[in-house]
């Protein structure tokens, strides 16, 4: 059915059109955009007999967050939420101690959860422990992953269906923490926390797609109608061939309200060569499910010191934080992928772990010259004016997280100093040295609320409105929404599809309760979706329909 959506303000991405007021869908494309489509002598003849007056709302390509973990999302939706309930260690194992009471949850089930920051506690800023864990419950194995994901924190009974005791060795590339008896205190950093995550019982296939489904209802509610998400290693023991065939069985079953480009997250070279050797490529799959770059995790987090600089940390000064593979390790995996089909995306927080993947991308460049290759660098927060100018020459992709500077505001300078924390979160620096960026909100690290992350990329500042931070790198408001929209296609190779409200597009869009150019930059984030259209199918928000 062709349908007119009219009366609107229709910001398209497309710099030809950049704003319109009105547009068709049929067939599950855009056909025909423009304004005043009542007088408009191409549509005068066969207007469309269904018409929708946007009575004056927003309308955007659906949005797309370029980096999130969308199955590990939809894991945490079912499991206790500690985001807003980090004042201190007591409130968060009061939280949790009444998420088991409340959940009724069997003795010896695992408890689980995320989101607690030790920077938001009163008082002493200390991580959490077994000591701390032990209150809530001794019954109960219960995990708790920090807000950045790269520190968690176990209880007793937790460590001892793991396996892990005085006598345990510490792992390649991560790190627990012992007391002066050489206890284990229950606090994992990196790939230290997989010692925990694989003891944790395997979910089954049913409840992955259970799990990405309740994740699509959520992102779907913010106007997001693809995302950029790294799930291979987000549940333990389930491989990757499950979560893609969790993916295609819901597509096939018209329950896929989400379109996913896999960033594919593997912990080794033999890994990864086993994916490629079973015809996976770049590209790969369907319009809704299909297979995106090789993921590599560089370093750790910022917030949990485990970012590498190359200097230590203001804060900290007897660590640079962790790198996750050695210099001829990223050599060989970003080579490998490049000449194997493979875009690349490699988290890179510190500046120093950013040195050792550009010499790896430039070296790949240099053995096989590829002028589109799209590789990325996922944060790319703590920069210098050498790494920028890295990003410019080697045509890089800057994955950024502008939801970030809710919380980075507040940490930055006191991890790193003054002096570094100007060349840091660079993101207007790369657009206006022509370097190509894409949002995202690395959710479920932060929310993956779209207008969050837009306010917070044209203020600069905390979402309270407390603190900025660098205020001349803010993007202005349809830079923001071309990083959340055309970018975000233009990084996964689909621009020619998607990202914008042009004819011949897919019919993907969101439609905002009002008009964003007409409020201030303050109150972006208050903005709610009325409307989620995927292909031109209604998935959130049929009532404005009305």
């Amino acid at each position: 059915m062709r349908t007119l959506y009219y009366n609107g303000k229709l910001f398209t991405a497309d710099p030809d059109r950049l704003w319109a007021s009105s547009m068709v869908v049929e067939d599950r494309r855009i056909t025909w955009v423009g304004n005043r489509p009542f007088q408009d002598v191409s549509l005068r003849e066969n207007l469309p007999e269904r018409r929708i007056d946007l009575k004056g709302r927003f309308v955007a390509p659906g949005f797309i967050d370029s980096h999130m973990h969308l199955l590990g999302y939809g894991k945490l939706l079912e499991e206790v939420s500690l985001a807003g309930h980090t004042n201190s260690p007591e409130e968060v194992c009061l939280t949790v101690k009444k998420f088991i009471e409340e959940k009724n949850i069997s003795e010896r089930t695992w408890v689980c959860g995320r989101g607690w920051n030790q920077d938001y506690f009163q008082g002493e800023k200390r991580y959490l422990d077994r000591r701390d864990l032990d209150k809530i419950s001794q019954k109960h194995p219960i995990f708790l992953t920090r807000a950045c994901g790269h520190l968690a924190s176990a209880n007793t009974l937790a460590m001892k269906l793991a396996g892990i005791g005085r006598d345990t060795k510490q792992p390649k590339d991560g790190k627990f923490w012992v007391d002066g008896e050489g206890e284990p205190l229950g606090i994992f950093e990196e790939n230290a926390i997989c010692m925990v995550k694989n003891a944790i019982p395997m979910a089954s296939l049913e409840e992955v797609k259970d799990y990405i489904c309740r994740a699509c209802r959520k992102l779907n509610s913010f106007g997001i109608t693809s995302v950029h998400s790294d799930d291979f290693l987000s549940l333990p023991q389930v491989g990757y061939e499950t979560v893609l065939k969790a993916y295609r069985e819901l597509e096939q079953e018209g329950r896929l309200t989400i379109k996913v480009y896999e960033q594919c997250q593997f912990e080794n070279m033999e890994q990864l060569k086993e994916f490629v050797s079973k015809g996976y490529y770049t590209g790969a799959g369907t319009d809704y499910v299909k297979i995106g770059p090789q993921k590599i995790i560089g370093d750790g987090s910022l917030g949990a010191r485990t970012a590498l600089l190359e200097s230590p940390y203001e804060d900290a000064p007897h660590t640079c934080g962790m790198g996750i593979f050695t210099q001829e390790q990223l050599d060989e995996m970003i080579s490998y992928g490049h000449s194997h089909g493979m875009q690349t995306a490699v988290h890179a927080i510190g500046d120093g772990i950013m040195e050792k993947v550009v010499r790896a991308y430039e070296k790949a460049l240099t053995e096989l010259p590829k002028h589109d290759h799209r590789h990325g660098i996922v944060h790319c927060q703590i920069t210098t004016e050498k790494l920028l100018e890295k990003f410019r020459e080697l045509g890089l992709h800057g994955y950024i997280q502008t939801i970030f500077l809710d919380y980075d505001s507040k940490i930055v300078e006191s991890r790193v100093g003054k002096k570094r924390a100007v060349k840091t979160y660079q993101f207007k620096t790369l657009l206006d040295m022509g370097c190509s960026i894409s949002n995202g909100s690395d959710c479920p690290v932060e929310t993956p609320e779209v207008m969050k992350g837009i306010q917070c990329a044209v203020t600069r500042a905390s979402l309270d409105g407390t603190r900025t931070f660098l205020p001349e790198q803010a993007l202005t408001l349809e830079q923001a929404l071309f990083s959340y929209t055309a970018m975000g296609a233009w990084a996964a190779f689909e621009e020619e599809e998607k990202g914008m409200l042009k004819a011949g597009m897919a019919a993907d869009f969101a439609v905002l309760d009002r008009d964003i150019t007409k409020i201030p930059d303050s109150e972006l984030g208050q903005v709610r979706t009325v409307g989620t259209f995927l292909d031109g199918r209604c998935v959130y928000g049929r009532e404005f329909l009305g």
